[in-house]
């Protein structure tokens, strides 16, 4: 599965549940963040896709499998890879990975894996609520081999030092 985009992401304390951990739904949430951020670099107005009165694309299908927790503070990429199903329909399975530590690396260059999920999408007439063939920059969107701007992740620094005055 070719990497097409990707987002990188702090967890936030909203984002928790009262054990301390993401609650399920805020994931799916910081799924869709992705996918808004990768349309929005493929240069998909986001406005007028969200309220474009001839074409809706909600989502019919969603799951999420977690690995790992994930707790406030955490850092997360996000990998999306999305793919067309029918004229009418695509999905995106989303890859997390911890992006925390230059030690949680794996061999591919990516993080440990946390969690994943997955989403559906089918495109309908808004006023009919019917099936519809998907609008060309979506189409161009999904079939877009050219990886977006992908910013390396940033890892704390780490000092050696035992001298006090150092601030290296």
């Amino acid at each position: 599965m070719i990497d097409k985009y990707s987002y990188t992401r702090t967890i936030y304390f909203r984002d928790t549940d009262a054990a301390g951990v993401v609650y399920f739904a805020n994931l799916l949430a910081i799924c869709h963040e992705a996918y808004e951020a990768a349309l929005g670099n493929s240069g998909i107005d986001l406005r007028s896709f969200f309220s474009n009165p001839t074409a809706a694309i909600p989502i019919v299908h969603a799951s999420v499998d977690f690995y790992r927790p994930l707790f406030c503070g955490d850092r997360v990429r996000v990998w999306l890879h999305p793919q067309i199903l029918t004229p009418s329909e695509f999905e995106i399975t989303f890859e997390m990975t911890d992006e925390m530590t230059e030690a949680s690396v794996e061999p591919d260059g990516k993080g440990r894996k946390v969690a994943q999920a997955l989403t559906r999408h089918v495109c309908i007439e808004p006023t009919r609520r019917c099936r519809q063939e998907l609008p060309d920059e979506i189409v161009a969107w999904l079939q877009s081999d050219r990886p977006e701007p992908n910013p390396e992740p940033t890892y704390p620094k780490q000092t050696t030092s035992n001298n006090p005055s150092s601030n290296s």
